[in-house]
């Protein structure tokens, strides 16, 4: 009894230090309507809080909102200020408007936006306060090196699976539509030579749906699809595992996730959290900034540890990577264009569905 008393103790005080309420802390993040344990953005985010936080012995907790709504995350942010917190870090664009909020009726704390600008509900005021960074990613050169890899590696025939067509989300595929139409230019292939099928679920979520038709893009001669769009990736891999092919994670290594993942086009997560916490305690906090991370500052990165390359080796990614580090390389955003169809390629051919 005594023992089974201490065990349910200790599962009780873990459950109080990292969940919604317990004891007080500097460090917090708010998740979005995922889990830290996403094996993506929340989780990417977490780790940059947590290896700050280890490193310097300070205190860290997160907060996971009772829903997805501006009150919700609003209400779990008041939370975190009140047991304490003098950075919150949120994760995803979906905090825009509770952000826009926050940042002023807590002027005493600091806030670290990811994927986003704070602004009012109706978009008609943006706003990024003195005691907010925003960050954003160059996820259109993360796609690009996706792309790019895929095609350089032998694979003619892709898919791009999204999730909702938010910003962030479009630039991945564009990228990953221009790195693998320069990479079929540079190895000579004629036009039509490499094929990508194009598609937004309109939802981040797993889904029969979703599963159902990457099974009949596989099964239709399609090679390796880039799942773009946190739970969309698990519907993919599923689908990858039965029919014997293979996916390209997204935002975080995903390569722990399934055997078909080949590679992941990853943001710096981990490292901006952890830039912008350090720079807090060191008294230089970039408040009132719009920061975007690339592949200048490693904002992006391919999964190059842990891929599962045919022939596309560490010097081929060297060199591409080196190439967008220098601002060499011209890839369409998400201002660019409506949708894919409105871009413009040389040698591939986009199948929008």
């Amino acid at each position: 009894m005594k023992k089974f008393l201490c065990a349910a103790l200790a599962a009780t005080m873990l459950f109080s230090m990292s969940a919604c309420g317990g004891a007080k802390s500097e460090l917090a993040l708010v998740t979005d309507k995922g889990t830290i344990d996403d094996k993506s953005f929340n989780q990417g985010a977490w780790e940059g809080l947590v290896a700050y936080a280890d490193e310097n012995n300070k205190s860290n907790k997160y907060y996971q909102p009772t829903e997805q709504s501006d009150d919700a995350y609003l209400a779990a942010i008041d939370n975190a200020v009140t047991n304490g917190a003098k950075v919150v870090v949120t994760p995803g664009y979906l905090f825009e408007v509770p952000i826009y909020k926050a940042q002023s009726d807590y002027p005493d704390v600091k806030f670290i936006l990811l994927d986003g600008t704070p602004h009012d509900a109706d978009y008609s005021d943006y706003k990024t306060a003195s005691n907010t960074v925003a960050i954003s990613y160059a996820e259109e050169q993360a796609g690009y090196l996706a792309g790019y890899a895929a095609v350089k590696d032998g694979y003619r025939s892709l898919g791009f699976m999204g999730g909702m067509a938010v910003p962030a989300v479009i630039r991945y595929g564009y990228g990953f539509l221009k790195g693998a139409d320069d990479a079929a230019v540079e190895l000579g292939l004629a036009q039509g030579d490499i094929t990508v099928n194009y598609h937004y679920t309109g939802d981040f979520a797993a889904t029969p749906e979703t599963q159902t038709m990457a099974a009949s893009w596989y099964q239709n001669g399609v090679e390796v699809v880039f799942a773009c769009g946190g739970a969309v990736g698990n519907s993919v891999m599923a689908a990858a595992s039965v029919a014997g092919k293979y996916v390209i994670g997204v935002d975080v290594d995903q390569s722990s996730e399934s055997g078909t993942v080949i590679t992941s086009a990853m943001k710096g997560l981990k490292a901006s959290v952890y830039d912008c916490v350090k720079k807090y305690y060191n008294d230089a906090f970039p408040g009132g900034q719009n920061i975007i991370y690339d592949a200048a500052n490693d904002g992006v990165s391919l999964a190059m540890d842990t891929a599962k390359f045919n022939s596309f080796t560490q010097e081929d990614y060297d060199a591409v990577f080196g190439r967008l580090a220098a601002g060499s390389v011209s890839i369409p955003k998400d201002t660019d264009a409506t949708n894919p169809s409105a871009l413009t390629f040389s040698i591939l051919t986009v199948n929008e569905i």
